[in-house]
């Protein structure tokens, strides 16, 4: 479980109550400032976007968590496949199909398994991949405008505080009135400051990272597949997709082989 998006808004929030002092935080509280900025950009951000995109966004914090994605057991996975292809053809690999859970690697398996044309595997999965690249890139971009639609609900409340305190400004209520305004007109900039950098930003980070994390998994299922498709020698297929991994997980898997090897002697 990976918690480090949770505890770096946690972090962040109680590092900026810290600067406040505890003392001061009733003069940070103001529910119009709050109305504006939250509900302004939550408000934008559904006008933006269709009910279809809306609907997937509680998942996204499921992915904050947990990253389904592994390659080295896609890599083993494929290994595994494709010597039992080799033993007993392609057809063998159809009840292996069958219980895979990703629908992406099942679709894949059953491409070659029905004798579809390498090309044709090639076409079919790079589009699927295509349109999960873009899906991503959605959800994505859903957060990114909510960190500029929060600074800009910020200065709408800066402006409304501005206005308050001109139209205010007469010998009955003298600063008083200044004051207040003033104070309203700088707190909704401070919150759309910060939940824009402390909280959609961040979050769209994150999500671009398991994006990619995701996308490397598949471009791994679309290689092995055509590789195992082909005939290749399992243990060079296993080889040529490592080569795939990023440095750490190639670090990764030299640790975990030495421990294996260590625990063999």
């Amino acid at each position: 479980m990976d918690l480090t998006t949770f505890i770096g808004i946690i972090a962040g929030m109680a590092l900026v109550i810290f600067g406040i002092k505890f003392e001061n935080l009733g003069n940070f509280w103001d529910l119009s400032s709050v109305l504006i900025v939250l509900g302004g950009t939550f408000a934008a951000l559904i006008a933006s976007y269709p009910a279809r995109v809306l609907k997937q966004l509680p998942k996204q914090f499921k992915i904050l968590l947990k990253n389904p994605y592994n390659p080295l057991e896609y890599i083993e996975q494929l290994h595994e496949l494709a010597i039992i292809a080799r033993k007993s053809g392609l057809l063998a690999l159809e009840e292996k199909a069958n219980s895979m859970k990703d629908p992406f690697f099942r679709e894949g398996l059953m491409l070659i398994v029905d004798s579809t044309t390498p090309q044709q595997v090639n076409e079919i999965l790079n589009n699927s991949l295509d349109y999960i690249v873009e899906r991503h890139n959605e959800i994505i971009e859903f957060y990114e405008k909510g960190a500029s639609y929060g600074p800009a609900f910020g200065m709408v409340g800066t402006l409304i505080g501005l206005v308050n305190m001109l139209m205010s400004m007469n010998m009955d209520t003298g600063a008083d009135g200044i004051s207040t305004n003033m104070g309203i007109a700088l707190i909704t900039t401070f919150y759309g400051s910060l939940l824009a950098n402390l909280f959609f930003m961040p979050i769209a980070k994150k999500l671009q990272v398991r994006s990619d994390e995701e996308y490397l998994c598949r471009r791994i299922i679309i290689e092995g597949i055509l590789a195992i498709q082909s005939g290749e020698n399992p243990n060079f297929l296993k080889e040529k997709l490592i080569t795939y991994l990023p440095h750490y997980e190639k670090n990764k898997k030299s640790k975990k082989g030495k421990a294996e090897a260590s625990e063999e002697e």
